[in-house]
């Protein structure tokens, strides 16, 4: 498939869909994240986006702030038991 075709498929199903404009670059950025929001392991999300390194899936992935909560919450809970 050429490239310009790839693009406009995407723009098209962005169209069809509502969704605003975005890059399918940015399309890769969050499905890592939804992914690893969902608890998937970042091995296999290296693995679904295709990447040779795992350090590339870190850089593709941002952490949302409910999960960043939960960690500090589960590591107070960790360290001071529960309350």
């Amino acid at each position: 498939m050429e490239r310009s075709e790839d693009y406009k498929m995407w723009k098209a199903l962005l169209k069809q869909a509502g969704v605003r404009e975005a890059r399918l670059h940015d399309a890769r950025h969050t499905a890592g994240t939804l992914l690893v929001e969902q608890g998937v392991h970042i091995r296999v999300v290296q693995e679904i986006l295709g990447h040779a390194r795992v350090t590339t899936t870190e850089r593709y992935t941002h952490i949302a702030s409910p999960q960043v909560k939960d960690a500090s919450e589960r590591m107070g809970a960790a360290l001071w038991g529960e309350d």
